[in-house]
């Protein structure tokens, strides 16, 4: 267990000090409470009274935006270095990982601008406010609370484990006091979602001596690592008999004359259209990605130009939130200040019932009361607003969700009526409630397990790729080559159902692939670099206002894969982004890993997916993942290549039919993975396609071989990278579908008669070679090296290379079509007819 303080303390401007005389000081002279801690406690806290059978105290934050009107960008700034500090403690790369949970009501804002700070974190925070067809994933008690019940609804609930099991959690409350509500917090969730590694933060850490010890008792009893990241530190030290001398205090001044009837409101209200982002969330409540904090940066500054237009002259504005609804009208304040020359700031209205004493040494100077107006679960009751009445605002922007714009809010004695007796202009804005998906993908998902990833499967690195498949290692699926195709041709199985007997490379095919890759490890990084940069350049990431947006690169299993790696790494080594890579199985006539598609979506925002492939010959696979696709909102169906010679996408780093080395050989180059198999006996609905880890031929592996060498190329070809990426991005790269033309063409020529017995380009020239029965190879004349190891394997297998003069490809493999075990001469080779 850490904890962490800043080396400095940020103090708030003078000019944003709430009154010269300390808050604090009426309750500390008449109750003998001291504030003792850090230099800046006193700018940050001031202290008022309320009736609370546990604490009669309170503590009133002058930065939270919840009970004392601060500057939006003040209140917004102070959560968002909270973020960053977490993202230096945990580090980049366990920073993505991480998911912030903020507590309702006084932190909801808190932890949403906790979580924008870390930058790439989902964001949750509890309520006390359920909804119909939202089941509860867990919730927690607050033991000083008025309003103990707190409810955790994500929409999906495997985002409390994030995107693997172990992401650390980052717990956000505005104070960390004795710690019972947060270690309560941590024990429910710990026991069912049990994780290496938890960070508490908080404006101020206010632990009594006592209670300063039992957060390292905590981290042991549970096994995990537990830090502490605060504003500010101190304690509040409590004379002997306060709580009792509290409550007389509460008692007396509660007692004193009710105020008059409340004046006669001055203006109407008037309602400004926000025009809220479709399918952002008023909050997270249900879960908030940042995705959906892309959306709502871009919104932001459109729905503040309505707001100061409705405004008008107002020089002192006040844009108060309602409860739990803090961070919209937070961000809605920021915008605000940088739409307009207003003073403006910003609070919320509250459940909590505080005393209201109108002395400049007290925190809470004035009081509004009105009655709920959101249908709340508890029933009826009276809600606050602290520090409006004589606070000197000209206008107030009232927000509110569309679940809590009621016949309440507009009565008489409600909450606008209320806010029109005391200031001369009242705007209320309603943001959308969100209504999570009653069937979303996201349910789907969270029964599905996470991705297996190096080395308990692949020889690739953790971070390279996660596969999202199921190790079907222990099963037997092998068939000799022969078998395989006579089943497929007769339609009695599909290629899918079976692997191929894994190639074992002679020496002599091992030193031509090493070959290969020496000539051509440079040609390979210029074409990465040139689609990573395409990608980059189109994403939604590099839209304005889409924060910290980045590709989420989904490799094709398992040409795809190692093309994957290497964007990866490209983007890492280049721009020092740290994009995610997952591998995803697509079977020709059955589509995409419908299952894979669902996880995808429940981690990440589908715009940002980016499907990669190594290769195109005729584009069947292009095809099959549009049409896949299609029951899939969301979700961009263009492919990014390495190379595509077949002219069938618009995202590649060549059209040019050249031998990549990664088709040279099969899983020894592609993390000693198999390729995917979809059997109904052994693939259930639902789980992901299998494939299988050949941990048996490590000896063998060049994967990381091939993507150590195209890496070392990178920086020598940053410059050519550049330069036809910039050219790429201008260009009309709209796909011609040349090479399904050729392939059509070529089997009409050769009597084939099904294109699938076609595979043109080097790449799919190679498959043929090594997992399907040849018949004929196809040659341009005039191919030179890039087809040296194909000629090889042709010679190895018995199979004819034909010269032809015409071919937009540097070589077609073709297929021996209507194949039986008949068609084989007895040594085993090919014939060329049946």
């Amino acid at each position: 267990m850490a904890e962490h303080t800043p080396e400095e303390a940020v103090h708030i401007p003078e000019e944003d000090a709430v009154d010269v005389e300390w808050s604090g000081n009426w309750v500390a002279e008449r109750l003998g409470i001291e504030l003792v801690g850090d230099g800046e406690l006193r700018e940050l806290l001031g202290l008022a009274l309320r009736r609370n059978p546990k604490r009669a105290h309170l503590l009133v934050s002058n930065i939270l935006g919840k009970h004392v009107p601060q500057r939006p960008s003040v209140v917004y700034g102070a959560g968002f270095e909270l973020g960053e500090r977490v993202r230096n403690l945990l580090g980049e790369a366990e920073a993505r990982r991480a998911v912030v949970l903020g507590y309702a009501e006084t932190a909801t804002g808190l932890g949403h601008a906790v979580a924008d700070g870390l930058g790439t974190a989902p964001y949750l925070h509890s309520t006390r406010r359920p909804v119909a067809g939202v089941a509860p994933a867990g919730g927690f008690e607050e033991s000083h609370s008025h309003a103990t019940s707190h409810l955790l609804l994500p929409e999906n609930p495997g985002l409390l484990r994030n995107t693997e099991d172990g992401a650390p959690l980052v717990l956000v409350d505005d104070e960390f006091s004795t710690g019972n509500t947060v270690l309560n917090t941590i024990r429910a969730l710990h026991a069912r979602f049990p994780r290496d590694r938890y960070v508490i933060v908080a404006l101020v850490d206010m632990r009594s001596e006592a209670d300063q010890g039992r957060l390292a008792e905590f981290a042991a009893e549970i096994g995990a690592r537990v830090d502490l990241i605060a504003r500010a530190r101190g304690t509040v030290l409590l004379p002997d008999g306060v709580l009792e001398k509290g409550r007389s205090l509460v008692a007396e001044h509660e007692t004193e004359p009710a105020p008059r009837e409340a004046p006669a409101p001055r203006t109407e209200p008037v309602r400004v259209g926000l025009d809220w982002p479709a399918g952002v969330p008023d909050g997270g409540r249900h879960g908030f990605t940042p995705a959906h904090r892309a959306a709502l940066e871009a919104a932001l500054p459109a729905m503040a130009g309505r707001v100061a237009d409705a405004l008008g002259d107002a020089r002192d504005v006040l844009v108060l939130g309602f409860e739990e609804l803090m961070y919209a009208p937070l961000r809605l304040g920021t915008a605000l200040e940088d739409a307009t020359t207003a003073d403006v700031r910003y609070s919320t209205t509250t459940r909590s019932p505080v005393l209201a004493v109108d002395d400049p040494g007290y925190a809470i100077r004035s009081r509004l009361v009105f009655p709920a107006h959101d249908d709340p679960a508890d029933g009826p009751g009276d809600r606050y607003a602290y520090n409006v009445a004589g606070g000197g605002f000209d206008a107030v922007v009232a927000v509110v969700d569309s679940t809590a714009d009621t016949e309440a809010l507009h009565a008489p004695g409600g909450l606008l009526a209320t806010l029109a007796a005391h200031t001369d202009r009242v705007l209320l804005a309603v943001v959308p409630s969100y209504v999570p998906s009653p069937t979303p993908h996201r349910q789907e998902a969270a029964m599905l397990p996470e991705p297996l990833r190096g080395p308990a499967f692949s020889s690739y690195a953790a971070e390279d790729v996660g596969w999202l498949l199921q190790d079907l290692s222990d099963t037997a699926l092998e068939a000799p080559t022969e078998e395989r195709e006579e089943a497929i041709q007769s339609g009695g199985a599909h290629y899918a159902e079976s692997l191929p007997v894994e190639y074992q490379p002679t020496r002599q095919y091992q030193e031509l692939f090493k070959a290969a890759l020496d000539a051509s490890a440079a040609r390979i990084a210029r074409a990465v670099g040139t689609v990573t940069e395409t990608v980059l350049a189109e994403s939604p990431s590099s839209r304005p206002g889409s924060g910290d947006r980045t590709p989420v690169l989904v490799s094709l299993a398992r040409a795809g894969t190692p093309v994957g790696v290497l964007m990866r790494r490209w983007a890492l080594h280049r721009h020092g982004l740290d994009l995610p890579h997952y591998a995803v199985s697509i079977v020709r006539g059955r589509g995409i890993d419908a299952n894979a598609l669902r996880w995808l979506a429940a981690h990440h925002d589908p715009a940002d997916v980016v499907f990669v492939d190594g290769w195109t010959g005729k584009g069947a696979i292009t095809r099959e993942l549009a049409a896949a696709l299609e029951e899939f909102g969301g979700f961009n169906p263009d492919i990014a290549v390495l190379a595509d010679p077949g002219g069938c996408v618009r995202t590649y780093g060549t059209r040019e039919d050249f031998l990549i080395p990664s088709a040279c050989l099969n899983s020894t180059v592609s993390g000693l993975v198999s390729r995917t198999v979809l059997r109904s006996d052994l693939v259930g609905p639902h789980d992901f396609h299998g494939a299988k880890f050949y941990r048996e031929l490590a000896d063998s592996d060049v994967s990381g071989l091939f993507v150590d060498k195209v890496v070392a190329r990178f920086d020598e070809v940053a410059d050519a990278v550049d330069a036809e990426a910039k050219e790429m991005l201008g260009a009309d790269r709209a796909p011609t579908w040349d090479g399904w033309a050729a392939v059509e063409r070529i089997s009409e020529e050769y009597g084939i008669h099904d294109v699938n017995l076609v595979k043109p380009g080097v790449g799919e020239t190679t498959r043929v070679l090594l997992r399907r029965v040849p018949w004929k190879i196809l040659a341009k004349r005039g191919a030179g090296a890039d087809l040296d190891h194909v000629r090889l394997l042709a010679e190895q297998r018995g199979v004819p290379v034909e010269e032809v003069g015409e071919l937009p490809y540097t070589c077609v493999g073709l297929i021996h079509p209507k194949y039986t075990r008949g068609a084989t001469g007895a040594d085993g080779t090919a014939v060329t007819a049946k």
